[in-house]
């Protein structure tokens, strides 16, 4: 019997040959948005990594909506030649069936911030830095700007930069598109009470903090084709006591399933830095166990997912329709054709490097993950 995590999975109306996905990983590396040979490179290893589906990194809807000087973007010609290029090179080395998709969002107060290595803070006057946009005017943490407090005419903007950022994803040819409502950007800021004290139409009442994200969803949902899976990274928990809590998630998906949304993607926090996040492994796991039960949309979970039989036992559970993976495929960019080695499943390689197949190269034995390792113990 195949191991389930090695299952074919309809997202939508997109079949996926397995429930393995890249998860967007921002590399901070692009120019005006636009990407280059480090992306290409870093796109063509996870489309050999043996997922199903690869997720293109937080993508901005515009120059301002994007989280560093070096975040990709879609909000011009360039950038959708770009990532055209980097795209079709990937495919050309993907493994049979792999799909393709791209998340897009705004950073909102968390933009014009500094690459994680320079020290993830929001940039100094000399390092160009630029004004930020919230629902309300609250600084993302000590040492940050205020953000201004956006209009009806700014809603406005950023919403057709969201459909357009979205036709240019479908010219492109992802097979998903994911709206990033999560980690503290933009959308998530409207959910979250921790960072929208508004009072009019667009904040108040849960309903009302939605409003805004909802009629995102509803935009691109009329430009995206039925055959293009469309779905959205949402918020599990604000890990405080004043923030977002699971039962906001589940009304979260419902709303977007209502609308027509394929799937969701349950991760947590990121809209206060001085949040106590219990970080362990699979740590976010009952956040989608929940969505998937109650709200009865395709899930996926995401956060400290290292381990093959830790991310099979979750689809076996129910837990979640999917899981993604991220500094685990970083540092084992091959994490699919080992997980299928240690799971008893079959995983296309790419000839040229079949010889290293355990049957072939007995190598194979001395770097593979050991039965008894710690990790295994303690998932």
């Amino acid at each position: 019997m195949t191991a389930p995590l090695f299952t074919p999975f309809d997202l939508g109306p997109v079949r996926l040959s397995n429930r393995i996905v890249v998860s967007p990983m921002c590399q901070y590396s692009a120019n005006d948005g636009a990407m280059n040979d480090w992306h290409l490179q870093h796109l063509m290893t996870m489309a050999m990594s043996g997922a199903g589906l690869v997720v293109v990194e937080a993508t901005a809807v515009e120059r301002i909506g994007r989280i560093t000087h070096g975040c990709t973007g879609l909000y011009s010609d360039d950038n959708e030649r770009a990532m055209a290029r980097t795209v079709a090179a990937a495919r050309g080395v993907a493994l049979p069936g792999v799909k393709f998709g791209v998340q897009i969002g705004h950073a909102g107060r968390k933009a014009s911030a500094e690459r994680p290595w320079e020290g993830g803070r929001a940039l100094k006057d000399g390092d160009d830095p630029w004004t930020t946009v919230a629902p309300s005017p609250i600084p993302f943490d000590d040492g940050w700007p205020a953000p201004a407090e956006l209009t009806d005419a700014d809603l406005a903007r950023i919403e057709t930069g969201f459909v357009q950022a979205a036709k240019r994803a479908v010219r492109i040819g992802f097979e998903a598109i994911e709206l990033h409502m999560a980690h503290g950007y933009l959308l998530h800021s409207f959910q979250s009470p921790l960072s929208n004290k508004r009072t009019d139409r667009w904040g108040g009442s849960p309903e009302k903090r939605l409003a805004f994200p909802l009629s995102v969803a509803r935009a691109v949902r009329a430009v995206v084709p039925a055959d293009v899976a469309l779905g959205a990274r949402i918020t599990g928990s604000d890990w405080s006591e004043e923030g977002l809590k699971p039962d906001d998630a589940v009304a979260t998906a419902k709303a977007l399933k209502e609308i027509g949304l394929d799937f969701v993607c349950v991760s947590s926090g990121g809209v206060a830095l001085k949040a106590r996040i219990a970080v362990g492994p699979g740590y976010q796991v009952p956040f989608a166990a929940k969505v998937r039960r109650e709200a009865g949309i395709a899930t996926r979970a995401v956060g400290m997912i290292v381990d093959p039989v830790q991310a099979n036992d979750i689809v076996t559970r129910g837990d979640a329709d999917m899981v993604a993976l991220a500094r685990a495929l970083l540092d084992d960019p091959r994490w699919g054709w080992h997980a299928a080695e240690a799971l008893g499943a079959e995983i296309a390689r790419p000839p040229q490097y079949a010889r290293v197949a355990p049957a072939v190269w007995p190598g194979a034995a001395l770097v593979r993950p050991r039965e008894d390792d710690e990790f295994r113990r303690s998932a």
